[in-house]
């Protein structure tokens, strides 16, 4: 059985972050943010959107129609997008 190749987790959220800067304008724009919290082993890219973004009804299609085929087409090494939301993620303690 072949190995499957490991992914650089570290550098695919560097390149999706750069990525996004190119649909932040239009985000912040409406008053709101979209960071990468991680990209996973499996490479999916774990998003948080938040501001006005985080109650806005189109924060799903913003997701899908515009950054999830960014980061498809300027890393296509990721498998997927994934929108966190504030709740659901857990927050280390500094």
């Amino acid at each position: 059985m072949a190995k499957t190749p490991q992914l650089d987790t570290e550098e695919l959220e560097r390149q999706a972050d750069a990525a996004l800067d190119e649909i932040r304008p239009y985000i912040h724009s409406h008053g709101g943010e979209v960071n990468v919290l991680e990209v996973t082993p499996e490479g999916i890219a774990r998003l948080q959107m938040w501001g006005a973004c985080g109650g806005c009804p189109m924060a799903m299609m913003t997701l899908k129609l515009g950054i999830q085929r960014l980061l498809a087409e300027k890393v296509p090494q990721l498998t997927g997008v994934e929108a966190v939301l504030l709740d659901d993620y857990d927050w280390e303690p500094e």
